[in-house]
């Protein structure tokens, strides 16, 4: 029964193309799925990858920094002035290069629509104080009791 199930093991590779279920592909050998080269994610990273071309030639290094690390905590706000200035290179209304100083700008500048779109209160923070008992402002507040 062991050179059975030895047997078995090597036709591993030899599976049924019925055999595969629904969003599985036969990997071919060199380990990728068997697709078209042109899917739309390498679309997606090509398009990625023009954009970044663009803003590394329309901002300084240093706002491409500080727009790179603002990526890392608030991905909607740094991708919108991404597209925001994408498309203005696109379009030839950039005069020089964008500095730290105008990045910031345009952050706060979408941060604010943003919140107009939201509510206004959406990214605030409101602290309401509880009132004890014990805590009446109408008795006197000197801790003389304390000592």
């Amino acid at each position: 029964t062991t050179t059975a199930h030895h047997h078995q093991t090597n036709n591993m590779e030899e599976v049924a193309a019925s055999e595969i279920p629904d969003g599985f592909f036969l990997a071919d050998p060199s380990g990728g799925p068997k697709q078209p080269s042109s899917t739309a994610s390498d679309q997606a990273a090509q398009r990625d990858a023009q954009r970044q071309a663009v803003l590394e030639q329309a901002m300084t290094p240093d706002a491409l920094a500080r727009l790179r690390r603002v990526k890392l905590v608030k991905k909607d706000r740094a991708s919108a002035v991404e597209a925001m200035i994408a498309n203005m290179a696109m379009q030839g209304k950039l005069d020089c290069k964008i500095s730290e100083g105008k990045l910031i700008e345009m952050l706060e500048g979408i941060h604010g629509a943003q919140q107009k779109k939201a509510g206004g209160d959406a990214g605030k923070i409101s602290i309401q104080r509880k009132k004890y008992n014990f805590d009446s402002d109408d008795e006197d507040d000197n801790d003389d009791d304390l000592l």
